[in-house]
Formats: C-alpha cells, structure tokens, sequence
C-alpha cells in the first residue's frame, strides 16, 4: 500500500445507471413499493439482507447437498468416486474462478439480470444432473451450477457488505450462514427422494424448485444508493477507511496472505462436505441409528443435518466475535478448533456418536472463515468495490478445489482415510498460525500507517 493510495478518504460509490444512481419516478408497482419501503432505510437494508440470505438457502444444495448423490451415482453407473468427485470439483472451480467478473458485473450494472440468470443456470443444471448418463454431461452440468450458484454467492455477499459497512462482521456472518445451514432441512427430504424415487427426481424437483427462489430474492435485491447507509464503525475491526479498486488490490502483500490463509483453511471443509457419504460408509457408521438430545436418526443424515447447522450458525456467531476481539484473533480460535475436532476424529471416527459430533464441531470451525474473511476484505480494502474484491479472495476456494483431486487420488490410492485427515489437520493448523503470526501483525502495520497519512495528509 503506497501513500498515495493511504491517502485516498473514502470515495462515494460510482454512480452507475443501474445500481447506484437515485431511483427514478415509481412507474410499476413493484418500483411504487421499492420506492416506499426506500423511505424507511433501516427497515429497506434489513429486507435486502434477507433476500441474500434466502438466496444462499437455495443454492446451498449444490455444494452441500452433492454428497448424497456421489453413491447412487457410483452404484447405478459404476463410476468411480474419484471420477464422481471431478464433477464436485469442477463446481467448486467454476463457482470461484467466475465469481470476480460476475461481481464486476453485478458492482456495474446492478444485481438483478445476474441473480435472474443464476436461477436458470442452477435449475437446469440439477436437470441435466438427472438425465446424466455419461461423465461429460454430468461435469458440464456442474459447471453450470458453478456458474449460477457463484452469482448467488458473490452478489449475496457483496450486497451484505455494501448495505451493513457499521456490522460488516454480522451481515457477513448472517449470509455465509445461510450457504452453511440452508441445506440442512432438505437433507431428509433428498434423502427420502433418492431412496424412493431415485436420485434422478432429487436432482429435478429440487433443482427447479431452488432455481425458482433465486428468481424471486433476485428481483428484490439492489445495491444501496449514495447516502443511503451508515458509516463504518470503528472498533476491533474497523476499515483503514480506503476504497481500493481491484487492480490496486491484486498489488497488496495483504491479499495474497488472505489468499493463502483461505486456500490453506478451505481444503479441510470442502473435503467433508464432498466425502461425508463415502466416508460415513466406509467407516461403517452411516446407517446405524445415533441418538442426542433426544433425536435418534442414522448417523450420516444426522451427521449431515448437525453439520449444515453449526455450519451455519457459526457464520454471525464468529462475524459477531470478530467485530469484538479481531478477525485474526477469531480466525485463530476458528481454525484451531476445526484441527482439533478433526484430530479425534481421525482416531474415533468408527464410534457413530463421534463421528456425528466431531463432524459437527469441525465444522463449526470450517464454516467461519466465510464470515470472517469477507469482513477482513472490507477492513483492508474498504465498501466500495466490496463485491468484486471478495470475488476475488474466494477464487482461494476454487484452488482448493483443485487439491482436492489429489487429495481424492490419495484415498483412491492408499485405501485409506489416514493420511486425508492428516493433510486436513495440518492445513487447519498452519492457517490458525499464518493468522495469528502474520495476518495480525500485518493488519495493524496497515492500520497504522493508513492513520498516519491521513493525519498528514
């Protein structure tokens, strides 16, 4: 970060024709009631939090939902589960490698065509999915809903950060959560489709019927006009108050250790959400009845529900934590945990109880960095280009998507889960460290030196 860039104060967002400029004369009814529930701005931030948050809900099946289908797949096919699993990672690529040019498109001209778009992406690739019948359909259907799942996700994320610049760390938190938990209540329900329907009519009815959600949030979703919210906060994880473009970004030390850190700490989590299935399987524990609290189902689906819930609720609860003591403080505690669980798990994973539980758990740990590192992009880099600077820090995942394949091959090829877990323990591991050591003093070098020139300057 050079003083010339240190000294930019915080820029009003561009004025583009369809997202940032003031709303013309109400001339449908849809723009009369957008008009007056524009009147009350704090009510009107709240209902476009929530049309992000339903749109997560929906598209959280395509990424979390996929494992329920790798072994029907195997069995009515007689595809490996590595070459089943390409298609999981195919998905993962596209839904991060095109997310920085989506959210371009969506910083210029507005939210709405995109997220429309995205709801037909996603509707017909899960029905291409179920007409499937050889490889390449089935991986150029999943590259598909990369695609419309990642509009979801970055216009969703970014629209949080523009609208809650005093609470970045809790709006993240509440839209990363409902990727994270939105697909625990269609976890039964799926299941019960491919045992009596076969998967075939999973992947149709709820693919349409998720596609038709994203429609719906996305006609209600735009960014907010100048003047329309309130100010950063200042606090534990208060901005440096700079705007920075995304060229400008791409040149920060501060990116590529947020690159890393987030390439590092994905892998573990997206291995679980791609292998709980065949995992769960193998370890024998999938089927047999698990009972907590006073809920007893088999330990997979239970497993697969508790997961998706502490997934997500751990998003706020972390986005909130980090707003108090620090995002690399909360980072640490979050990676820390996930290593940890992931550690028992490793050694007891045969024991269904823990295997429920310390799923849970790691996830609980995995799930927050999608919270935390979208509010660390807002403090470093500032609101204004929010949506495309986040696209481009989750194209870390779409990396990590691609060491899941060798990581895939290595379980093809020792027959073992072993060393899996290790490399999962230690990536956890090495990016609680990097957060702490590096990420924490670097943070507080930019902060100071960003005071400094706008004190003298």
């Amino acid at each position: 970060m050079n003083d010339e860039t240190a000294k930019r104060a915080v820029e009003v967002p561009a004025v583009s024709p369809a997202s940032s400029c003031e709303p013309p004369a109400a001339k449908s009814t849809c723009e009369l009631v957008e008009r007056q529930l524009h009147s009350a701005p704090t009510a009107y931030r709240w209902l476009q939090l929530t049309a992000g948050i339903v749109a997560m809900m929906a598209v959280a099946n395509f990424q979390y939902g996929w494992t329920l289908f790798v072994l029907p797949l195997e069995a009515r096919h007689g595809w490996s589960r590595e070459a089943i699993q390409v298609a999981f990672s195919l998905f993962l690529l596209t839904q991060t490698v095109l997310l920085p040019g989506e959210a371009y498109l969506a910083d210029r001209f507005g939210p709405r065509l995109l997220l429309v778009a995205s709801g037909i992406f996603v509707g017909l690739a899960w029905c291409l999915n179920s007409m499937a019948l050889t490889l390449p359909v089935l991986y150029a259907a999943q590259l598909l809903s990369g695609c419309g799942s990642g509009i979801v996700y970055g216009i969703s994320m970014g629209n949080a950060l523009k609208w809650f610049p005093d609470r970045r760390g809790l709006a993240a938190g509440m839209t990363a959560a409902a990727f994270g938990a939105g697909s625990a209540l269609t976890v039964l329900p799926i299941e019960w489709t491919i045992d009596n329907a076969g998967y075939e009519s999973a992947f149709l009815w709820f693919g349409l019927g998720q596609a038709f959600v994203v429609t719906l949030a996305g006609l209600l979703m735009r960014f907010p006009y100048p003047g329309e919210v309130p100010a950063p906060a200042k606090g534990k994880g208060a901005p440096s108050a700079l705007d920075l473009t995304p060229v400008e970004v791409l040149r920060t030390p501060a990116f590529w250790l947020l690159f890393l850190m987030m390439t590092v700490g994905a892998v573990p989590g997206l291995l679980m959400t791609g292998q709980m299935g065949p995992m769960a399987t193998d370890f024998g524990v999938a089927r047999v009845p698990v009972t907590l609290l006073g809920i007893t189902a088999a330990a997979l689906p239970f497993a697969l529900m508790l997961d998706r819930i502490l997934g997500g609720f751990t998003r706020p609860i972390f986005g909130w934590l980090s707003d108090q003591i620090g995002r690399e403080v909360a980072m640490f505690l979050a990676f820390a945990l996930e290593g940890g669980a992931l550690l028992v798990l490793l050694h007891f994973a045969h024991d269904p109880v823990i295997f429920v539980v310390m799923s849970g758990i790691a996830f609980f740990g995995w799930g927050a960095i999608f919270s935390l590192f979208p509010a660390a992009t807002g403090d470093f880099f500032g609101r204004k280009y929010a949506t495309t600077n986040y696209g481009l820090l989750y194209t870390a995942k779409g990396l990590a998507s691609l060491l899941l394949l060798w990581a895939n091959h290595l379980r093809e090829q020792t027959g073992s889960w072993d060393p899996v877990f290790v490399l999962m323990v230690a990536s956890d591991w090495t990016a609680a460290l990097l957060a702490l050591f590096a990420l924490r003093p670097l943070h507080r070098r930019w902060t100071a030196r960003a005071i400094r020139n706008a004190e003298s300057g």
